[in-house]
C-alpha cells in the first residue's frame, strides 16, 4: 500500500485530468447539450425507438460527466484536507486515498474503449464443450457466474434462448445484456474456459476437466454494413429443447432462423411473442455474421503480421482450478486468484480490466 503524501496526491489529480482529456469530456459535454436540445423539440418521441436510443446515449454521457466531475472533486478536496491536516488525521485521509485511487483505475478502464460497438450491449452465448454432464454443469457454473457480475454491474439481462443438459446443467444458453460499455467490457471474456475439480458425478470422485465456450457478440440495431436479404433467410416455428424451467418459454412460438449462406442458426425462445423472438433472433444474427466478418478481418491482420490463431471459442484463455489447489488463472494477462468461490460469484473486475489494458 503506497503511504499517503502530498506528491501521490498531485499525481492522482494530474491522472485525473489525463484521463478527462483521454476520453475527450469536453466533446462529451458538448454532445449532451446537442442532445438534450434534441429531447425537448416538438414530436421527439413520435419515432419512439430513435428518441430511445438517444435518451441511452444521453444518459451515459450525462453519467461518464458526473463520475468524472466527481472523481475532480474529491482528488482537490483530499489535496487541500491533506494539507491542512495532522498527523492524527493521516489514517482517515489514507482510507479515502485508496478508496480514490481504486475508482481512478476502474474509471481509466473505459479510455480503452473506443471501438465502434464498445458502448453497446452485449450477446452472451455460453456452451458446454466435450464431456457430458460434466461440462453441462460447468456451462451452468458460468452462467451463474456472468449473471452475478452483471447484477454486481446493475445492468440487465434477457435469457433468450437455453437447452438443459440431459442429466445436470445446461448445453447452452443465449442472453441480451443491457448497460453501460457492456459489450466493451465483455469482448475479451470470450474462449474457452476449463475447470479442473473432484467430479461430484461420479462414484470415484475422480478428478475431472471440463471445458465450456463463451462467445460474446454487440448488439446491432440498425447498420448499414450488415444487411440481410430476406432470400438469406430460412424461418421456423419451433418448440423449446430440453428441460426448460423458468429461462425458456416452451411453446410454438420459439424461433429458428438459418442463414442460408453461412449455415448459421439462431433460436429465440424468450417471448410468448413469436414476432419478438423473430426480431430477437435476426438481432442475434446480425451480430454472429458481424463476428464472422471480424474474424475474418483478424485472420487477415495476423497473416501480414506472420502470427495465426485459431479462431472462435477454442481458444483458451481461463483455468478454473478446484482440485488440489485453489486457483484462477489468466492465461493472456497473467492476473491469478487464490479464491475461485468469489470469482465464481461473479468477482471478475479484475480479470476484465486487465483484458482491457492489454488491447
Amino acid at each position: 500500500m503506497e503511504q499517503i503524501s502530498k506528491d501521490l496526491l498531485t499525481e492522482i489529480n494530474k491522472q485525473i485530468d489525463d484521463t478527462k482529456l483521454d476520453m475527450n469530456v469536453d466533446t462529451k459535454i458538448s454532445r449532451i447539450g446537442e442532445l438534450e436540445t434534441l429531447s425537448m423539440e416538438d414530436g421527439f418521441w413520435n419515432e419512439q425507438e430513435k428518441a430511445r436510443k438517444i435518451m441511452r446515449e444521453l444518459e451515459h454521457l450525462r453519467k461518464e460527466v458526473e463520475t468524472i466531475r466527481s472523481l475532480e472533486k474529491r482528488g482537490e478536496s483530499l489535496l487541500e484536507l491533506y494539507e491542512m491536516s495532522g498527523e492524527s488525521d493521516l489514517d482517515m485521509l489514507q482510507i479515502e486515498y485508496d478508496s480514490l485511487k481504486n475508482d481512478v483505475e476502474s474509471f481509466q478502464t473505459f479510455k480503452y474503449l473506443s471501438g465502434k460497438y464498445d458502448t453497446a450491449d452485449a450477446i452472451i452465448s455460453i456452451h458446454s464443450g466435450q464431456g457430458g454432464t460434466e461440462a453441462n454443469d460447468w456451462a451452468e457454473m458460468l452462467y451463474r457466474m456472468y449473471l452475478r457480475y452483471f447484477e454486481r454491474q446493475g445492468w440487465t439481462v434477457e435469457t433468450q434462448h437455453m437447452v438443459q443438459g440431459n442429466e445436470a446443467g445446461i448445453s447452452t444458453v443465449t442472453m441480451i445484456v443491457s448497460g453501460d460499455y457492456c459489450f466493451g467490457l465483455l469482448k475479451k471474456e470470450a474462449g474457452a474456459h476449463r475447470l479442473i475439480r473432484l467430479s461430484p458425478f461420479n462414484s470415484q470422485n475422480l478428478r475431472q476437466t471440463s471445458f465450456a465456450g463463451v462467445e460474446v457478440t454487440p448488439v446491432i440495431d440498425d447498420d448499414e454494413d450488415i444487411v440481410i436479404p430476406d432470400s438469406d433467410i430460412e424461418f421456423k416455428a419451433v418448440r423449446s429443447g430440453g428441460a426448460g424451467g423458468q429461462h425458456v418459454n416452451k411453446t410454438s412460438t420459439a424461433v429458428q432462423i438459418t442463414h442460408l449462406p453461412t449455415g448459421l442458426t439462431v433460436h429465440n425462445s424468450e417471448s410468448r411473442s413469436q414476432q419478438r423472438n423473430r426480431e430477437k433472433a435476426m438481432m442475434i444474427l446480425k451480430a454472429k455474421l458481424w463476428q464472422l466478418e471480424e474474424e475474418k478481418r483478424e485472420n487477415e491482420i495476423n497473416k501480414i503480421k506472420g502470427e495465426h490463431k485459431v479462431a472462435g471459442w477454442g481458444n483458451q484463455i481461463r483455468n478454473y482450478v478446484l482440485h488440489p489447489y485453489k486457483l484462477v488463472k489468466d492465461l493472456r494477462t497473467g492476473v491469478e486468484r487464490t479464491d475461485p468461490d468469489n470469482v465464481l460469484d461473479g468477482d471478475l473486475n479484475e480479470f476484465i480490466e486487465a483484458e482491457i489494458r492489454i488491447g
